[in-house]
C-alpha cells in the first residue's frame, strides 16, 4: 500500500442469534454507538459511512444508509451508501472505507453491517440467500443455498475420491463449536464433539446430499461496526494489504470444488501486504458450510488440491495450531447475518491483535487474514492485517 497508513480504531459488536427485541434501526444504533466510542471520534469528524446489508426482501425496509443517523446525529450531511455484495457485503463494505481513504476523499470512515433474518420462516430465508444464484434464483431448489453446496461436496469427494467426507467435515463443524465457546457473542457456544457432528441423528439430520445440520451456518440476526481513520497515532489493528476477485456466476464455467477467484484475491492481498501466509498468526474465514472451509484450507495454499483433510486431521487449523482457523466459531457457531458477517471477522481479528479479545484471545498474535466471499465462490474478499 501507499505511504498512507489505514487503521481500525473503534469497533463495535452485537451478540449473534435470535434478537426478538431488536430490529434493523436498534441493531446499526448499538454497534454505531459503540465504535464511534470505542475510536473516541465524535460523529461530526466521520467524512463518509457505509452500510452493508444484504436484505434480498428478507426486510420490507431495504434503505439502511442513513440509519446510523439515528444513534449520531452528528453524521448528517455525511455520505452514506449501502453496499451489497451476497454474503461478501460486510468486506465489500469495509474495502469501500479503505478506498475512499486511500483516493483522499475521506480520513475516518464508519462502516456497518447488519441483517435481520429470524423474523421469517426458514424457507423465506432459503428463497431469500438463493437469490445470490443465477440458475436457482426465485425457485424452491430442495434445501436451498444448501443444496447448492451438497453438490460442491459431491463433486469434491467424487473427484478426490474420499468416502467419508462426512467424517472429515464433522471434524470442522466441531472444531468451530469448541472455538465458538469462547466468542460471547456467538449464537451457538456448544461443544457438540467429532461424534455429534460426524453422525446423522435426530438432532443432526441430514439437510442435503451429505451436509447435515452442523455442517451448515446459521441464520442469525446482529450486526458489527468499525472505524477507520487515515494515520492514525494507535490503531487495535493496520489495513496492511486487500484483494477482491470475482469468478464466473455460472457454475459450468469453473471447477466448483476449487475456489480460483479466492485463491487470487488471497495472492493479492498478501502481496500487497508484502507478507507470506506464513506470517498469519490466525484467518477468519467464510464456512458457510464446511465444505466451504475445507476447500478454503486449499485455497489458502495450506494443502494441495483435494488434500485439505490434512490440515483439520492434524490440527493445523487448530487454535494451537499453524494457522488457526475461525477461533471466533466461524459462521458455523458464531453466526451468519449476512450483511454483518464480513465486518464481524475484521472485529475478530482488530481485537486479536490489539489483545482484547477475551477468552478468545491468542498468544502472539501479529498478523491476521480476513476471507468473506459472496455466492459460491463468487465475489471473493480478502484482507491482510497487522497488529501495532
Amino acid at each position: 500500500m501507499t505511504s498512507t497508513r489505514i487503521g481500525i480504531t473503534g469497533v463495535g459488536h452485537t451478540r449473534f442469534g435470535k434478537l426478538v427485541d431488536d430490529d434493523l434501526s436498534s441493531l446499526v444504533s448499538a454497534v454505531t454507538t459503540e465504535a464511534l466510542s470505542d475510536a473516541q471520534v465524535d460523529a461530526r469528524e466521520v467524512d463518509e459511512v457505509f452500510v452493508a446489508q444484504f436484505n434480498s426482501a428478507l426486510t420490507d425496509f431495504a434503505f439502511p444508509s442513513s440509519l446510523p443517523m439515528r444513534a449520531a446525529p452528528g453524521l448528517w450531511g455525511k455520505p452514506m451508501t449501502r453496499v451489497e455484495n451476497a454474503c461478501a457485503s460486510g468486506t465489500a463494505a469495509v474495502h469501500q472505507g479503505v478506498k475512499a481513504i486511500l483516493s483522499g476523499t475521506a480520513d475516518t470512515v464508519l462502516v456497518v453491517g447488519v441483517e435481520k433474518m429470524t423474523h421469517v420462516d426458514n424457507a423465506t430465508v432459503g428463497r431469500a440467500l438463493l437469490g445470490a444464484d443465477p440458475q436457482r434464483a426465485g425457485t424452491d431448489f430442495p434445501g436451498g443455498f444448501v443444496g447448492v453446496f451438497a453438490e460442491v461436496a459431491d463433486q469434491y469427494a467424487r473427484r478426490h475420491e474420499i468416502d467419508d467426507l462426512g467424517d472429515v467435515l464433522g471434524r470442522i463443524a466441531a472444531k468451530n463449536h469448541a472455538n465458538g465457546c469462547a466468542n460471547p457473542w456467538a449464537q451457538v457456544r456448544k461443544d457438540l464433539g467429532v461424534e455429534f457432528c460426524s453422525t446423522v441423528s435426530e438432532r443432526n439430520p441430514v439437510v442435503a446430499g451429505q451436509l447435515r445440520r452442523t455442517d451448515c451456518s446459521l441464520v442469525s440476526d446482529g450486526a458489527a461496526a468499525l472505524v477507520l481513520q487515515r494515520n492514525p497515532s494507535s490503531a487495535l489493528a493496520w489495513v496492511e494489504g486487500f484483494a477482491h476477485a470475482n469468478d464466473h456466476l455460472d457454475p459450468d464455467r469453473r471447477d466448483i470444488t476449487d475456489f480460483a477467484a479466492g485463491r487470487l484475491a488471497t495472492q493479492r492481498a498478501l502481496e500487497m501486504a508484502k507478507l507470506s501466509l506464513a506470517d498469519m498468526s490466525l484467518a477468519e474465514v467464510h464456512d458457510c458450510f464446511t465444505i466451504a472451509e475445507l476447500i478454503v484450507y486449499e485455497m489458502l495454499g495450506l494443502t494441495e488440491p483435494g488434500q485439505g483433510r490434512r490440515a483439520i486431521e492434524e490440527g493445523w487449523t487448530a487454535r494451537d495450531g499453524r494457522l488457526p482457523v475461525n477461533v471466533s466459531g466461524g459462521l458455523k457457531a458464531k453466526g451468519h447475518p449476512v450483511g454483518a458477517t464480513g465486518v464481524s471477522q475484521h472485529v475478530i481479528g482488530a481485537l486479536q491483535l490489539a489483545g482484547r479479545a477475551g477468552d478468545m484471545q491468542l498468544t502472539d498474535a501479529h498478523h491476521a487474514l480476513v476471507h468473506n466471499m459472496g455466492g459460491l465462490a463468487v465475489a471473493n474478499h480478502v484482507t491482510v492485517l497487522a497488529g501495532s
